[in-house]
């Protein structure tokens, strides 16, 4: 089986191969000593913390949020480094992913199973998000070290729909298929996209069509996950989804109204949106300074 995943080279390919080979390189560079000595910010108390120190908090937590901007290399280094040190840490892990749907888990099994090359299991990739260099290091480590991969998203189409045209739009067909009833917005959940996602002065239709689409995907990636809890009372579900489903707003949120609360968010610095002078502890518990420039100490 091949070690690297094939790429197409038009149109960006050659972009996608740099990428894919920074991020190579990247991972064989990083110091063997702990991470992250004086840029993880603790939010409870202000405080600069170790990556042990983070990692001793996050093994104790069922759910870790780990958020990210997709197309950011630097934010899937540091998921990576967090991951392999609760693994060192004596944490049972699964990976729990925003770009796989959850009827799309036997493509996820399979590979893990090794019963799919790099190039099938890429275009299964491609078919669920779009791009897959980025991710390429996580999935080859995680059938590596055995991390199962759990899918947590619903159908594009659906969440593309409500976007569109609002939760009202489903169909009795479209509704049965989900594990969810309702979608219900309120001011608070929309003062938090605005702020989350940079969306400010927006109060049409369409907006809070696009906060039923944000919502309904928060509520769907909760549920899937308690389920799998349910199932796997020894697990940590380390989760990799964007950074506006990460907050505690947002997936947090929905977990905690399934009984789940032991859950920790993990957000990487993003300048003007995402600053040590902009959130604190009821957004988020560790703040990665500098993720989005710089790989972590």
């Amino acid at each position: 089986m091949s070690g690297k995943f094939p790429v197409k080279l038009h149109r960006r390919g050659w972009l996608r191969v740099i990428l894919a080979v920074w991020l190579g390189l990247a991972l064989v560079l990083l110091p063997s000593r702990d991470l992250g000595h004086d840029n993880i910010l603790r939010l409870a108390d202000g405080k600069l913390v170790t990556l042990t120190v983070m990692v001793e908090d996050l093994r104790r937590a069922r759910v870790v949020l780990i958020g990210e901007e997709h197309d950011n290399p630097q934010h899937h280094l540091a998921q990576l480094q967090i991951i392999r040190a609760l693994a060192t840490a004596g944490a049972q892990v699964t990976l729990g992913l925003e770009m796989f749907r959850a009827d799309s888990q036997s493509i996820l099994d399979r590979w893990m199973a090794g019963e799919l090359d790099d190039r099938e299991f890429m275009q299964f990739f491609h078919e669920n998000w779009g791009e897959a260099e980025q991710y390429a290091e996580i999935f080859r480590q995680a059938r590596e070290n055995k991390w199962p991969l759990l899918g947590l998203n619903l159908s594009r189409q659906i969440v593309n729909q409500v976007a569109k045209e609002g939760f009202a739009s489903l169909t009795e067909k479209q509704l049965a298929r989900l594990p969810v009833v309702q979608c219900l917005v309120d001011e608070t959940y929309m003062q938090f996209i605005r702020r989350a996602l940079g969306m400010h002065g927006l109060k049409d239709a369409s907006f809070v069509n696009f906060c039923e689409a944000q919502l309904l995907w928060d509520m769907v990636m909760a549920k899937n996950l308690s389920s799998y809890l349910a199932g796997h009372p020894k697990a940590t579900v380390v989760v990799l989804t964007g950074i506006g489903h990460a907050w505690k707003h947002a997936i947090p949120a929905q977990l905690q109204k399934l009984g789940i609360s032991n859950w920790r968010v993990v957000l990487p610095q993003v300048p003007g949106r995402i600053d040590p002078g902009t959130v604190s502890a009821s957004d988020l518990d560790y703040l990665l300074l500098g993720a989005g420039q710089d790989s972590l100490h």
